[in-house]
């Protein structure tokens, strides 16, 4: 009798909790990544991180691969794209670019579709100098709606220094995401912002649209 009862809250509680989502996400405002978000059904999948034993399948954030210049990114603070590409080059033996973010600069991507599962988001990176005492960070955040159609942002994620290129671990993309595209989807956008001074160069930024997806 007892665990009966307590099974009936338990499933009461969830049901309105689930509820109160879907009165909020069916009330949501469509804002700026909503009207930039690409079309969902474009993305194509690899496994470009493979050789470091990471098999989840990832699609290439807009321009992170800065071949075309920055195409879609919003860049501050002398910011820009440079010769050289990351050495592994999992985007292709042809590429030949990559972003300098140096101290008091930042870089704002794309936006991409991403689904409310567990998506994730890696890429290439490495500090190219400064930073007091050599341990300069660079920050990651993600920016989504809220229910009011607002963009707000959350950091995800720290990139620790490195000299040379390096992949990034995967970042979770943790936020209040709403479902505010058809599928369950919804906008996101990155940015990336070095900290302590430092001057930092990243490329072929890759995003895990829906995780634990093999």
């Amino acid at each position: 009798m007892f665990s009966r009862r307590w099974k009936t809250r338990i499933g009461s509680a969830a049901a309105l909790a689930a509820t109160a989502l879907a009165v909020t996400a069916g009330s949501a405002s469509a804002g700026v990544l909503v009207d930039s978000a690409p079309s969902c059904d474009d993305q194509s999948l690899s496994r470009p991180f493979a050789p470091w034993l990471d098999l989840m399948q990832y699609t290439p954030l807009p321009g992170g691969d800065f071949e075309s210049a920055a195409s879609g990114w919003s860049l501050s603070g002398g910011a820009s794209v440079v010769g050289g590409n990351e050495s592994f080059h999992v985007g292709g033996d042809d590429d030949a670019s990559s972003l300098r973010v140096p101290a008091g600069g930042s870089a704002t991507s794309p936006t991409i579709c991403v689904g409310l599962e567990h998506p994730t988001v890696r890429f290439f990176a490495k500090r190219n100098s400064g930073g007091l005492l050599g341990l300069s960070t660079m920050r990651v955040e993600v920016l989504y709606e809220n229910n009011l159609g607002i963009v707000e942002r959350l950091p995800i994620g720290v990139v620790t220094p490195t000299s040379n290129w390096q992949p990034t671990l995967p970042m979770p993309v943790v936020a209040n995401l709403l479902a505010l595209l058809p599928g369950e989807q919804t906008p996101v956008a990155f940015r990336f912002t070095p900290l302590s001074g430092g001057d930092w160069s990243l490329d072929d930024i890759q995003v895990d649209p829906y995780g634990r997806r093999y």
